[in-house]
């Protein structure tokens, strides 16, 4: 009898099961394909800091250079390969990001804020399902996305003539750990989270907005050309929203940090925000704009088509 129960349980949890590790293989295959540009946009994320110049840091000295010029130096300065530095713990952070946050969009989107009679959902529920499971899983993700950032930024402290901080994924959280406690490993989690609520918002309200927009307003069926429309629109907006936080968020996770873990440059992602916009100016907070847009859109572009056609062969119905 008991083991009966617990078949039955396991029957009930497979859909969650199944729909977490479809989300998690498919987000893994867009951000394989798509992390050059996701390491593109954070070198110019970094570059220009003002509170680095007041501190003297070496990197003050290194010209701001567009996308093109960006990634191209980095291929002739540190190689080809170095364009997919960090990419272990990007592919982990999907793994656990996009797999809880896509789980629990849908089961607020159907169990818990509902859908009206006619089976529509509302535009201001999608938004608060977005943003709230964009928001937890990104707190769960948030340590492995501070590794893969100071990962990717371990290139170019070589070529400043700094040491290095970490020598891989591993050594990485073992570092971080042993200066800041189990604690340093959610360093910057606040506007990581505030950044994956507004992609998220952008992302998954306006996909899923975007895609029953079209199958109930035009001849679209659900197919690769309606999922295909759906994310283009969800990547522009994911992208706009997304920037200006994304930016607070990799300054934060990459400054230098004293014996107990507190940053040196910034106290707060507030404190980051006003020396941004006093420094450099309010455009500073959209610098990586262009890579974080021309990577949102293929990412988007990926994940939904790989996410939408795997769930149909494994026999999930569509998102």
């Amino acid at each position: 009898m008991r083991a009966d129960r617990d078949h039955r349980g396991f029957l009930e949890d497979w859909p969650r099961v199944s729909k977490f590790v479809l989300s998690a293989f498919a987000a893994s295959v867009a951000e394989l394909v798509t992390f050059p540009l996701d390491l593109t946009k954070t070198r110019l994320q970094i570059q220009g800091e003002a509170p680095l110049k007041q501190h003297g840091g070496v990197g003050s000295a290194i010209p701001y250079r567009g996308m093109v010029r960006t990634a191209r130096g980095i291929v002739q300065e540190e190689g080809l390969l170095k364009l997919w530095q960090g990419a272990t713990p990007a592919v982990y952070r999907h793994i656990v990001y996009s797999g809880v946050r896509m789980v629990a969009y849908e089961h607020l989107r159907d169990s818990v804020l509902g859908k009206r009679d006619d089976d529509t959902f509302p535009l201001w529920k999608a938004v608060v399902g977005g943003m709230t499971a964009g928001a937890i899983g990104q707190f769960f993700a948030s340590p492995t996305d501070l590794v893969k950032v100071q990962m990717q930024m371990e290139g170019k402290r070589r070529l400043e003539g700094k040491p290095p901080r970490v020598r891989g994924v591993y050594h990485a959280f073992v570092t971080i750990v042993s200066k800041g406690g189990i604690r340093g490993l959610w360093a910057g989690w606040v506007p990581n989270v505030q950044r994956a609520a507004l992609v998220n918002m952008g992302d998954l309200t306006m996909y899923d907005t975007a895609k029953h927009f079209l199958l109930r307003n035009t001849p679209l069926t659900d197919n690769s050309l309606c999922h295909t429309i759906s994310s283009i629109c969800s990547g522009v907006v994911a992208a706009t929203l997304g920037t200006p936080a994304d930016v607070i968020k990799t300054r934060i996770m990459n400054q230098p940090r004293d014996k107990h873990g507190r940053g040196l440059l910034y106290k707060s992602s507030t404190d980051c925000l006003i020396q941004a916009i006093r420094g450099e100016g309010f455009m500073s907070l959209y610098k990586g704009f262009m890579p974080t847009w021309m990577r949102m859109a293929p990412w988007s572009l990926v994940f939904w088509l790989t996410y939408e056609q795997i769930r149909r062969l494994g026999g999930v119905s569509s998102f």
